[in-house]
């Protein structure tokens, strides 16, 4: 993997992006001993947000964008490990996975796509956009009644993004999104294991909300962006192209 992106990256020497200076990973705890010492020059740049925020709507549109301008551009985001995924949608579909283990199942998802994919990225200067990172999987343990500090722990092999946006959307708006294009909730994301209401449209509400709540408090820990997700699409893609503009522009 590390070596195809290398080759792809001699045909992009003439597109800007390799002037960039080169910076050693920056992890959010202990990180990865024997990657502790690597070199990059890539950009990580994260969209986070709840189902029905438009994270992937987003995410594509930018890609475009990034890429017309001669950038080289990876996608990432949760449950895309080819090791792992398969067994996350088991443990998924078996209701009585305990909160813990699922937490840890998508841990080892994260953990293998940031080996094998998103820091060989790094290395060979590519902008790494990833669809929800760390802080939704530590957002939904949380939630789940597991300690904030356990979370940060579990995810401390994690690098730092060098630019993470959250896109804010009103829980109402929202069922309305999710309902309108799949006409049902999914169970976790209506938080039905929790037990919340027996009602499933009250239990989504109280859910989002305390999803949203979450990241509020993550706004200043792990620098997280917020974005009124309840605009527009084309006036939140430009609130979004002109902050990533901007930041690799600086170098």
């Amino acid at each position: 993997m590390q070596r195809q992106y290398h080759r792809q990256q001699q045909g992009q020497n003439n597109n800007g992006f390799n002037h960039r200076p080169t910076r050693k990973l920056s992890f959010y705890g202990e990180g990865i001993p024997y990657l502790e010492n690597i070199e990059v020059k890539g950009r990580l740049v994260v969209i986070e947000g709840p189902d029905g925020s438009g994270r992937s709507t987003q995410i594509e549109a930018i890609t475009s964008k990034l890429e017309s301008e001669g950038h080289a551009v990876v996608n990432t985001g949760l449950k895309r490990s080819e090791l792992i995924k398969e067994g996350i949608l088991e443990a998924k579909q078996n209701l009585t996975t305990g909160h813990k283990t699922l937490t840890l199942f998508y841990a080892a998802d994260f953990a293998d796509q940031l080996e094998h994919k998103i820091i060989p990225a790094l290395q060979a200067g590519y902008v790494v956009l990833a669809d929800r990172y760390i802080y939704t999987l530590m957002a939904r343990s949380i939630v789940r009644s597991l300690s904030r500090r356990w979370s940060h722990d579990v995810f401390g092999f994690a690098v730092k993004p060098d630019l993470v946006f959250y896109l804010d959307v009103d829980p109402y708006e929202l069922f309305h999104r999710v309902f309108q294009k799949y006409h049902t909730l999914d169970y976790y994301e209506s938080g039905a294991d929790l037990g919340l209401s027996d009602d499933l449209f009250d239990s989504f509400i109280i859910y989002q909300r305390k999803i949203a709540k979450e990241f509020k408090l993550m706004e200043d820990r792990y620098g997280l962006i917020p974005v009124d997700g309840n605009q527009p699409i084309d006036v939140v893609n430009r609130e979004l192209q002109t902050r990533i503009e901007k930041f690799l522009n600086s170098g």
